[in-house]
C-alpha cells in the first residue's frame, strides 16, 4: 500500500483519497495529485541559470553583495563552499563557508553553480 502525501496545510498524516483528490479530516483542505507533483518540484532549489543545487555543491557569487554587519561587500566571484539548503530564513534559502566571512545566508538567485 502507498502512503497517501501529508497535508500541505496542516501537515496532518491522515489524509484521504475520494477520486481525485486528496482531503484533510482535521483541517478540512482538498487539493489533486498534480497539485501535490508541482508542490513537490517548487521544492527544488535552483540557481541563477537554472541548474539545481544540492547539499555540498561549491557556487560562485554572481554580483557584489551586502553583508549584514559587516563594512564590506562579499565581491563577484567569491566562492562559498559546502552549501547547505535550508528552509528560508529572511528570503535566504542557501548556509554557506565564505573565507573571511564565516557562514552566511545567500539567495540562490545571486549565485551559480561551479
Amino acid at each position: 500500500m502507498h502512503k497517501l502525501p501529508d497535508c500541505p496545510e496542516c501537515q496532518s498524516e491522515y489524509t484521504y483519497e475520494d477520486g481525485t483528490l486528496y482531503i484533510c479530516p482535521e483541517c478540512g483542505y482538498e487539493w489533486t495529485a498534480e497539485a501535490d507533483a508541482e508542490a513537490e518540484e517548487s521544492k527544488v532549489t535552483r540557481d541563477s541559470n537554472g541548474n539545481i543545487l544540492t547539499n555540498g555543491d561549491t557556487i560562485t557569487v554572481i554580483k557584489d553583495l551586502k553583508v549584514k554587519g559587516s563594512s564590506n561587500p562579499l565581491k563577484m566571484g567569491t566562492k562559498v563552499k559546502g552549501i547547505r539548503i535550508v528552509d528560508e530564513v529572511d528570503g535566504h534559502d542557501l548556509e554557506g563557508k565564505v573565507d573571511g566571512f564565516g557562514v552566511l545566508y545567500i539567495k540562490s538567485k545571486f549565485v551559480k553553480k561551479l
